[in-house]
């Protein structure tokens, strides 16, 4: 008898897929290090022109090429490749609304060797040793997670309204550019931005420095003054344990007006919602610093606990998820 099974094969294109990942990743880190979404900036280019414009061989341009178009950042007709919208709107070097390139050099640089890593920080649940001066310099890391945060500012004015607001206060937060994004989008806005050590006005755009005021405090255990109809916890979650983040809620529900709304964005853990970034940027986390990406049915208890009604989770394109609650 044979021992060949009479049944369909299962199809192994999940398992190649994600195996291929990293050579994915490093495709699009050469890419844009080499200035291949730049060339293109200004128009369509053969093999042989985007070649000549980034000075690599045509062979490699071609793979290259071909890499990002069959990754949905390039498109080819047959003769000449072309930026698509996500490349030409962050990678080009346009004066579009971001610049991601910096944000790809710190993953390619720091993030991925650091990954070699990983399964001992799966099977000790902690951080492998990390020095970010060792192999490049502080600013890779500075500069690229600005970028990357600067995106998730972004995205949050862009799928959050916050027309209905006009006073804003980010409590311990990583970027001032998420009161900076609301008020470039509100003009009756005005925002706090509180932390230990809050950066000084040249941190915010000149046409919105009168708008936009700094507060020295640790919102753990200083007071926080004024009253506010919205409050932003932004990648506060993931860098605080379970009682400091109620902590948080609690102080957040102290100084908001009855009915005012909460914020809170980062990244939650939500199998049943099919996202992969978000278990993808906890593996990020556990092996860098050991920080924690929570499951969001768990941040939903400690808003019940502190004071606030959920309302709805929002995913943020290429970003974190935003929970957006009501003060009850």
């Amino acid at each position: 008898m044979s021992s060949h099974p009479t049944a369909t094969a299962a199809d192994p294109s999940p398992i190649v897929n994600v195996a291929t990942g990293f050579m994915a990743a490093k495709q699009l880190f050469a890419a844009s290090e080499v200035g291949l979404f730049a060339a293109l900036a200004d128009g369509p280019l053969t093999p042989a022109e985007l070649a000549g414009r980034t000075g690599i061989p045509e062979r490699s341009a071609r793979i290259l090429a071909d890499a990002m178009a069959g990754l949905g950042l390039l498109a080819f007709d047959g003769a000449r490749y072309r930026n698509e919208a996500a490349a030409d709107a962050y990678l080009a070097g346009r004066k579009g609304p971001l610049d991601l390139r910096a944000f790809l050099t710190f993953w390619d640089q720091v993030s991925y060797p650091h990954w070699r890593s990983y399964t001992g920080s799966v099977r000790a649940a902690a951080p492998s040793p990390f020095d970010t001066s060792a192999s490049v310099g502080a600013d890779v890391f500075r500069n690229g997670v600005s970028a990357y945060n600067a995106l998730h500012a972004l995205m949050l004015a862009e799928h959050y309204d916050f027309g209905a607001h006009t006073r804003v206060v980010d409590l311990a937060g990583l970027s001032v550019e998420f009161v900076v994004q609301a008020a470039a989008r509100n003009p009756r806005l005005h925002a706090v931005f509180v932390a230990p050590e809050p950066p000084g006005p040249d941190a915010v755009d000149e046409r919105y420095r009168d708008r936009v005021a700094f507060h020295a405090a640790d919102p753990l255990t200083d007071p926080v003054p004024g009253r506010y109809d919205l409050v932003l916890l932004e990648h506060v979650a993931h860098r605080f344990d379970a009682a400091d983040n109620r902590a948080f809620l609690r102080r957040a529900r102290e100084i908001v007006e009855p009915g005012g709304r909460l914020l809170l964005v980062d990244f939650f853990l939500d199998a049943a919602g099919g996202r992969r970034l978000d278990p993808l940027l906890a593996g990020e986390y556990l092996v860098v610093d050991g920080t924690v990406v929570y499951p969001e049915d768990e941040v939903r208890g400690w808003l019940a606990e502190t004071g606030w009604r959920w309302l709805e989770t929002r995913e943020l394109p290429g970003s974190p998820r935003v929970v957006i609650a009501e003060a009850v």
